[in-house]
């Protein structure tokens, strides 16, 4: 990752990244690794890669016009947006009685703990009531686990590393001691259930675990869901060279992962995106690879099938437009558009730091390719 940056025009930015790593008490290259591709990109001079011409009726193929495309975080399943929404009223019986219902739904249940975790990274007073009414909930443990990590990055902030205090970093890594341990207490409460496994995931890239460590915690975690996609996406970032591991760890992961189930095929998406973001010569060329499209192949039917309702959809969905502007199939990326409408919320169109311009750009260039309608 650090290799982007040694560039002439990139010096400040190098400049920069060493200020915010010795304020931190890290190497440049341990504190990198603390930072989202977000976070990172705050360092790099801005995109001004806008398209220079105009953009097309977008309306011709059913698309909603520019500018209602937002990038705001959208929950589309009404159930969870609602039990988010009372716990941000400080009840906490919807969130209890919607997790209760999910039972085994080990994939939807993740998605739930993940929205409801950050509504109590922001204020948990109706987890603490919670906890209290119910002392050793099992749901209410799995929650505050994954609340602590959401809050060890709410502390850190989303601001420039420059910006960014000794004091935010020490309780970064305070707090994600603290989340490490509630994990550990979840699992016991909840011995079948994935979900803090793949909560001590992000906390083992967080806390830098060595590649043996987090092996044990992955195996803990397929061990209860072998297919479990979120906990996938986890452990995929780990195995990325920005983080503990390289772009050949990470495309024999993503390639081991699809082939297990369609619905882990976004994994090589994922993979080529990170692999081209990292603006690594050998694999700029990863979104017009083979395997590229034969995941694409094994995607777009589950999606439509029975992956249209997963939680992971939406997200999928906007990997999978991307792939396919790249792969020239533009006409399927604009069906793709279609069902994404108005969100720009998902993290493929984040990674610039300009994710409305992204989703705008690659919808043009989907319209741009795609016979007229």
């Amino acid at each position: 990752m650090l290799s982007l940056l040694f560039k002439p025009k990139r010096r400040k930015a190098v400049l920069a990244l060493m200020k915010a790593a010795k304020a931190a008490g890290m190497s440049v290259e341990e504190y990198t690794k603390t930072l989202t591709p977000e976070q990172l990109a705050a360092f790099l001079p801005p995109d001004k890669s806008e398209p220079k011409v105009k953009m097309p009726d977008v309306a011709l193929w059913g698309l909603p016009p520019d500018d209602q495309v937002t990038a705001e975080k959208f929950i589309a399943d009404l159930r969870v947006a609602e039990a988010v929404e009372a716990a941000r009223s400080e009840a906490w019986q919807p969130a209890a009685a919607l997790l209760a219902e999910i039972g085994t739904d080990w994939d939807r249940r993740a998605a739930v703990v993940l929205e409801l975790a950050d509504a109590a990274a922001h204020d948990d007073g109706w987890l603490k009531a919670w906890q209290r009414a119910r002392p050793g909930a099992p749901d209410a443990a799995v929650v505050n686990a994954q609340g602590l990590v959401h809050l060890a990055w709410q502390i850190r902030t989303s601001y420039a590393a420059e910006k960014v205090s000794r004091e935010q970093w020490q309780s970064f890594f305070r707090v994600l001691e603290d989340a490490e341990a509630a994990s550990g207490a979840a699992a016991k409460l909840a011995p079948e259930d994935p979900t803090p496994w793949r909560t001590m995931l992000t906390v083992a890239r967080g806390r830098q675990y060595e590649n043996d460590r987090f092996r044990a915690v992955w195996a803990e975690l397929v061990a209860r869901d072998p297919v479990h996609r979120s906990g996938h996406d986890q452990a995929l970032q780990y195995w990325c060279e920005k983080w503990f591991g390289s772009h050949e760890l990470m495309f024999a992961f993503a390639e081991e992962a699809a082939a297990k189930s369609p619905r882990l095929a976004v994994l090589e998406l994922v993979a080529a995106h990170e692999a081209v973001f990292g603006d690594d010569a050998e694999h700029r060329a990863a979104w017009q690879s083979e395997r590229v499209g034969r995941a694409l192949d094994r995607l777009l039917p589950w999606l439509d099938g029975e992956g249209r309702d997963h939680p992971s959809t939406r997200t999928d969905r906007a990997y999978a437009a991307k792939a396919l502007v790249e792969q020239g199939r533009c006409d399927e990326a604009v069906e793709q558009f279609r069902h994404l409408g108005v969100h720009a919320d998902a993290n493929v169109w984040a990674y610039s730091g300009r994710a409305r311009v992204e989703f705008r750009k690659t919808r043009y260039l989907a319209c741009h390719g795609a016979t007229r309608p």
